[in-house]
């Protein structure tokens, strides 16, 4: 049987492995961050601050946004093909959601490279 390598689409197995990544993207993004909670005695905006003005955390706070966007697009259609059956409404229902997940990974985009 001849596969085709070129196919745009998305099949089980790089879903099951972009959503394994993401997760381990997020997961340590989440035990660093607790980390920070942890080994910082006093939490001030300035040190907020300067944890998000430097670049190695701008970077790390960027991937972990587009993993999660990546995730929540993963996520959503497994759910979404699982409980509407209607191709049109599904259709609908993913754009948008997918287009809100996009925007909140812009607007933290916007937010994270406006720290100085």
């Amino acid at each position: 049987m001849v596969t085709n390598q070129a196919s745009l689409k998305r099949n089980g197995v790089q879903d099951f492995v972009s959503l394994r990544a993401t997760a381990l993207v997020i997961c340590a993004f989440s035990f660093f961050m607790l980390w920070f909670f942890i080994s910082t005695p006093s939490i001030t905006y300035d040190v907020w601050r300067s944890l998000f003005a430097n670049l190695a955390m701008k970077v790390f706070t960027f991937a972990t946004l587009v993993s999660i966007m990546i995730h929540v697009r993963i996520g959503l259609w497994q759910v979404l093909t699982d409980y509407v059956k209607p191709a049109g409404v599904r259709a609908t229902i993913q754009f948008l959601l997918n287009l809100l997940a996009f925007a909140y990974c812009a607007a933290g985009l916007f937010v994270l490279w406006g720290v100085k």
